[in-house]
């Protein structure tokens, strides 16, 4: 049965634990909002990254060690970070009603979405067969297992890019496999890439099928590749892009662009009253979505929200 946490109601709710609602955190701390953060994966995606090395002051360090340094500074003002999923959003007289996936109900008057995007899945032939069989979504994660194996990456993107790197240092082989001409990663990571001989980038290519029988055995090219469409792999890499995820509060009337990222102001206000956008999730910073740009709208976001609640005392 759903029942109301015994906390009263929040200033502030931050669905989402990644640089965007970590950075909110921060700033909403030091403005003395009270509030708490939603978020299953604390650092979001890029704690997922297999290195981080553009973000000024931090050089050369992991994805799960540069989040943990952010969740620490969050948590050093007190704020509690619920690891949980939230299930759907509900407005009843300005106030927010957040249904968790424990079936807790957080309630705020204001909410800041910072959810960012999830990975695309490619819908190949195949591809949902072998989750967990030789595909996946997260070189970090599953590198491990393919220490002197051969292993394919899809994508041209900065994450397939670094996706392809980290894999090197495992692999015997890997296969960056892009659908374009170029690989649209920054100039940096595609220099690292061609002067890496164990990583062979197979330009203007599509996969179309992923093949074996208890798990993945080679993948269906749709051009030749040494006489053959079919290249053997121990272990295939999708880094396709992503999407915004934005599937739970639709219903709460957010206007969206085309893409379905979330259209805010210039302090990160939405179209509907209390309701704050922050990251990767949104159409702001000129859509350059990196971590920098993720951290500055949310410090923006907080400090909107702390001019909000101050116009509209309960």
């Amino acid at each position: 049965m759903k029942h109301k946490t015994k906390d009263n109601i929040h200033n502030l709710i931050i669905i989402g634990a990644g640089p965007a609602g970590l950075s909110a955190s921060i700033y909403a701390s030091r403005y003395g909002i009270k509030h708490k953060i939603v978020g299953a994966l604390l650092g979001g995606q890029i704690s997922e990254t297999h290195k981080i090395d553009n973000y000024p002051g931090m050089e050369d360090m992991s994805g799960f060690e540069f989040s943990q340094k952010w969740g620490n500074h969050a948590k050093k003002y007190g704020v509690e970070i619920l690891p949980e999923l939230v299930e759907k959003i509900n407005k009843e007289n300005n106030i927010f009603s957040i249904t968790l996936a424990n079936n807790n109900i957080l309630q705020a008057r204001t909410i800041l979405l910072a959810t960012g995007t999830k990975k695309r899945k490619l819908n190949i032939i195949g591809e949902k067969e072998f989750i967990g069989k030789g595909v996946s979504y997260c070189a970090t994660c599953d590198g491990f297992f393919y220490k002197n194996k051969i292993v394919g990456v899809i994508g041209g993107s900065d994450s397939a890019a670094t996706a392809t790197l980290y894999l090197a240092d495992l692999a015997q082989k890997v296969y960056l496999i892009y659908r374009k001409k170029e690989l649209r990663a920054e100039p940096f990571w595609v220099n690292l890439i061609k002067k890496n001989s164990k990583i062979e980038v197979l330009y203007e290519t599509n996969v179309v099928e992923i093949l074996g029988e208890q798990k993945l055995e080679k993948i269906k090219l749709d051009k030749e590749y040494k006489n053959s469409k079919e290249l053997d792999l121990d272990g295939l890499f999708i880094e396709a892009g992503s999407d915004p995820a934005t599937e739970y509060f639709s219903e709460l009337g957010i206007e969206m662009d085309e893409g379905g990222y979330i259209k805010i102001q210039k302090n990160g206000a939405t179209n509907v009253l209390g309701v704050f956008a922050a990251g990767d999730i949104t159409d702001g910073s000129d859509k350059f979505r990196q971590v920098i740009t993720a951290a500055s709208e949310g410090a923006i976001s907080a400090r909107a929200v702390y001019n909000f609640l101050k116009t509209n005392k309960k």
